[in-house]
């Protein structure tokens, strides 16, 4: 499926777009957007032609394709299983895929790059829904915290580069994301593709219940996936002077989401709904619950002009049914 397409500036169109991390949810789904927008100069390397952790790689491949603009979407990214078991390298990856395009760009005179994190980066008890302003108000939570840690440099790299060379670079914090070319392994994924796989199997075998990590009472906020692309090649396509009157040096991120939330209970009453799955939802309380609400105040990029156009249940059946195609 796709959302709403922002018109993009001729300057844009006919510039040359890296897109860092092409081949991954995000990424693809931000490609995708881009050639549909009418960007015909569009770069693309998978990690075996180009590894962004590799400093000296990343800024040969700069020097030598001179990109325009830059959406960093590339990122090491799982569940809360996969930050728990993994911390050293969520952190280090992340944090030398950030360093290296950045300053990569920097040195290339890109003319506009944008960065892509999470939400993950605010405080484990930040004021919902999180506004902006809430990051490094608090302890962030610790099972993610190294990610988070990363995605905070990204983003203070770029509000460091800005403030320093006058460069133009942006950030973009969306919230929780699922849609095409999302993770289903069940030891690593996010909680709606687990979701989706459990009920999806537990229907195809027959089985009387299916297990849902957690008490079910944490809340979370979902946006589809071309929802996020959507929402950055609007902020790709928009004038600094625009950009600049709506964020601050010191707080240059803009939230992207949809603005509303529901538990993780709701959510797996909503993907058994969708897979047809008749048994019972049991809930492991040994399985830590997370952060106990991550809810985006996004009335910034709304007040700009952008909002998402794709409801919960229509994203959860579309991606059902792109899961249904893809691995079956």
């Amino acid at each position: 499926m796709s959302s709403d397409l922002p018109a993009l500036p001729e300057s844009v169109r006919e510039g040359k777009i890296f897109v860092a991390g092409h081949k991954g949810m995000v990424g693809s789904a931000v490609y995708r957007h881009l050639q549909a927008a009418g960007c015909k100069r569009l770069l693309a390397r998978s990690r075996g032609d180009l590894d962004l952790v590799n400093q000296a790689a990343v800024l040969e491949f700069f020097a030598a394709e001179r990109p325009d603009y830059v959406i960093l979407a590339a990122a090491k990214v799982g569940g809360i299983h996969a930050n728990n078991t993994y911390p050293a390298q969520f952190i280090y990856d992340n944090l030398m895929i950030s360093a290296n395009v950045i300053q990569a760009a920097y040195r290339s005179e890109v003319r506009r790059l944008l960065f892509l994190g999470s939400s993950c980066i605010y405080p484990r008890s930040a004021e919902q829904p999180m506004r902006e302003e809430a990051l490094l108000t608090g302890t962030l939570e610790p099972t993610n915290e190294p990610y988070a840690l990363a995605k905070i440099a990204g983003i203070k790299l770029c509000e460091s580069f800005n403030r320093e060379y006058g460069t133009d670079f942006r950030s973009l914090m969306p919230t929780n994301l699922y849609g095409p070319n999302d993770n289903y392994d069940l030891q690593n994924s996010h909680v709606l593709p687990a979701l989706i796989r459990k009920c999806h199997e537990a229907k195809v075998t027959g089985a009387d219940a299916v297990e849902v990590w957690g008490t079910g009472q944490p809340r979370r906020e979902f946006l589809h996936v071309d929802d996020l692309a959507s929402a950055t090649l609007f902020v790709l396509g928009i004038e600094s002077e625009v950009y600049a009157a709506n964020t601050q040096p010191m707080l240059s991120h803009l939230n992207v989401g949809a603005g509303v939330d529901l538990s993780i209970r709701e959510l797996a009453e909503t993907v058994k709904s969708v897979v047809g799955f008749a048994g019972d939802l049991v809930f492991n309380t040994d399985h830590p619950d997370g952060t106990p609400r991550k809810l985006l105040d996004v009335s910034r990029l709304k007040a700009m002009g952008w909002q998402p156009s794709i409801g919960l249940r229509q994203g959860i059946e579309a991606t059902y049914a792109d899961f249904c195609r893809s691995f079956h």
